[in-house]
């Protein structure tokens, strides 16, 4: 599931209303480093279009993001430097939400910051769960376990509520 699924599937509409007005909608050439290596970061970014490359500190690429995932959400709770950089691709466009705005909110209201903090550890349970699989976590020997879990019903109607969510927030950002 893309990161922005697991962030809006727990946050309320009003919540992604917030974000989407906080927000400002960026454009970026091809080429251009919304993070660099070995530095801080002071914004959330939500891809809306085109893809940016995750690349490492000797320039290789890690992974490619595209529309409805989110970078720079590790950095709003650990300010280490970051370990890659990345840079904008063909059609790259996100909504950033600096770090600072950010956590006045959640200073501000503790309802949010229950939702948001909660949307956030979802997400990263989700992702230690998938990089623990790829790498084989456990015996040696064992195989991976497979990609396929079950899916609750519950889970299944917030996926489709975030989506939902997603979109509308994809045409605000359009207009």
């Amino acid at each position: 599931m893309r990161k922005v699924l697991f962030i809006l599937s727990e946050l309320e509409d009003e919540d992604v209303e917030w974000i989407a007005n906080n927000g400002d909608r960026l454009r970026y050439p091809v080429g251009a480093d919304i993070i660099a290596f070995n530095s801080h970061v002071d914004s959330v970014y939500f891809v809306l279009d085109g893809t940016f490359s995750v690349l490492s500190g000797a320039g290789e690429q890690i992974v490619e993001l595209s529309s409805g995932e989110i970078i720079g959400e590790m950095s709003l709770v650990d300010p280490a430097r970051t370990s890659a950089s990345v840079r904008a691709n063909e059609g790259a466009a996100a909504l950033r939400l600096s770090h600072a705005r950010l956590r006045e909110k959640l200073a501000a209201d503790a309802p949010f910051a229950a939702r948001f903090y909660r949307a956030l550890s979802v997400f990263l349970a989700a992702r230690m769960r998938q990089t623990t699989r790829r790498f084989g976590y456990g015996n040696a020997d064992q195989q991976p376990a497979p990609q396929t879990d079950e899916i609750s019903e519950e889970m299944l109607a917030k996926a489709h509520l975030a989506s939902l969510r997603f979109e509308r927030l994809l045409k605000r950002m359009a207009s």
